[in-house]
């Protein structure tokens, strides 16, 4: 009896041991459980954070007081028209959609945009950008139509003038343009050419027009563009990966396939909203300030020689007759308040440039406003390293990531590909314009 309970007592003494010698492993163990909960939870503050950033926290597109037709039924189909016709241009191959592929997320995948002739920065893509104050790579734009505007004229875009383009709609759109925007003037005393451009010819012959013709005639190519807004407007990306994974996540759900996120892509996410700092600027549900940034991006080999980005911009918006203010807008003065307070001048203002939108990013290939950075990857490390900028001075500050932070940022980034919410008969050509299209082709 002495015997077995001295056996007890050796094994409860040898257990109580083993349990002792056990516990820092136990509480390391419980502890890095602990620590692995906290990381897959969000902070109040990211939750807001991670709404925000989703395309369900995009306010409803409110119409542009600058175009009365901007939500006009018969104005986007114009516009869609418009878009795809190359007889928009002098050399009758280019339309706006040579430039903005609807295939290709309505830009062209190429350094520099190509017209009649190689432009000087990269074609930035359409979708979902009726929510910009701001238009181009500069703002030299308010407005969606204002944007529309510019490359027709542009000698190395589209290359054409204000009374050709009459002309074009005189002859192929009478009937749909006086639907929308009234009577067609009288133009067989006009010539075939003529507009406010760089070549002198047909400078000349725009300055011989009486003002009040001058008038009728950039009051149609006005119209041109608030059509081809109308259409714009309606080009809207469906919901990425990501928007369904902060869906689920906020609500507690369980991932699926869909929307799920891996560790990489998960852990790039908080990358994104944290130490990475891209959150910064690439903010909101289209993951842009809408503002410019000097980021010390390096000069383009053949863009635009000194381009001095928004410092000179800002100063093409406030002089041009198609701005909020100007006598072609719809809208009242007081709803023209982001022309009106623009910052104009400042050192900030050199080389900025605005930030894009990251949805898509991962397609978009070549990078900045100039096509100067090849891929993803490289741009991330141009972050990550924040050298010095050719001229101004850059906002960036390194960030000194690894390797493999790089990379799970970069994964995260491809969770924000999605397709269109257009439907998608307004994603190609009309019909009208196919022969067109084809007749150039040849």
């Amino acid at each position: 009896m002495f015997i077995f309970a001295f056996m007890q007592l050796r094994l409860r003494a040898r257990i109580a041991l083993l349990a002792f010698m056990m516990s820092p492993l136990l509480l390391f163990t419980t502890t890095l459980h602990a620590d692995q909960n906290a990381d897959a939870s969000w902070s109040p503050d990211e939750r807001t954070l991670l709404r925000s950033l989703t395309l369900r926290s995009l306010a409803p597109l409110a119409p542009d007081p600058s175009n009365r037709y901007s939500n006009d039924s018969s104005a986007a189909r114009l516009g869609q028209r418009l878009f795809f016709d190359t007889r928009l241009s002098s050399n009758g191959k280019v339309s706006c959609a040579t430039c903005h592929v609807p295939e290709r997320d309505f830009q062209d995948g190429k350094p520099l945009g190509l017209g009649v002739g190689t432009g000087g920065r990269r074609t930035m893509p359409v979708a979902g950008t009726a929510h910009s104050p701001w238009y181009f790579w500069d703002g030299r734009a308010d407005s969606q139509w204002g944007q529309a505007l510019g490359p027709l004229e542009n000698p190395v875009e589209h290359g054409g003038d204000r009374v050709q383009y009459a002309h074009v709609i005189a002859t192929a759109y009478r009937a749909e343009y006086e639907r929308v925007f009234g009577r067609v003037p009288e133009l067989r005393d006009l010539p075939q050419h003529a507009g406010p451009v760089p070549d002198t010819t047909r400078a000349h012959a725009w300055a011989r027009l009486a003002p009040e013709r001058q008038d009728e005639i950039s009051r149609m190519y006005a119209n041109i563009g608030k059509a081809i807004a109308a259409y714009e407007r309606k080009i809207e990306l469906a919901p990425s990966r990501f928007d369904r994974f902060v869906e689920a996540e906020l609500a507690g759900r369980p991932h699926s396939p869909e929307n799920a996120l891996s560790d990489d892509e998960r852990a790039g996410l908080q990358l994104f909203i944290g130490k990475a700092n891209c959150v910064t600027c690439h903010n909101g549900a289209m993951f842009t300030d809408n503002h410019f940034h000097n980021t010390g991006v390096p000069r383009a080999v053949n863009g635009v020689p000194d381009d001095s980005g928004r410092a000179a911009g800002v100063r093409r918006v406030i002089s041009s007759e198609f701005n909020c203010l100007g006598k072609y807008s719809d809208a009242k003065p007081d709803q023209c308040d982001e022309l009106r307070f623009a910052a104009t001048d400042g050192p900030e203002l050199v080389r900025a440039f605005k930030t894009p939108s990251l949805r898509n990013v991962a397609s978009r290939a070549p990078y900045m406003h100039a096509g100067q950075i090849a891929s993803l990857r490289e741009v991330l490390a141009h972050y990550d390293r924040a050298l010095a900028a050719p001229a101004g001075k850059s906002e960036l500050k390194p960030l000194h990531l690894s390797e493999r932070e790089l990379h799970q940022l970069e994964a995260f980034l491809h969770t924000l590909t999605s397709p269109f919410a257009t439907p998608s008969e307004l994603l190609a050509a009309p019909d009208a314009n196919r022969n067109t299209l084809q007749t150039a082709e040849r």
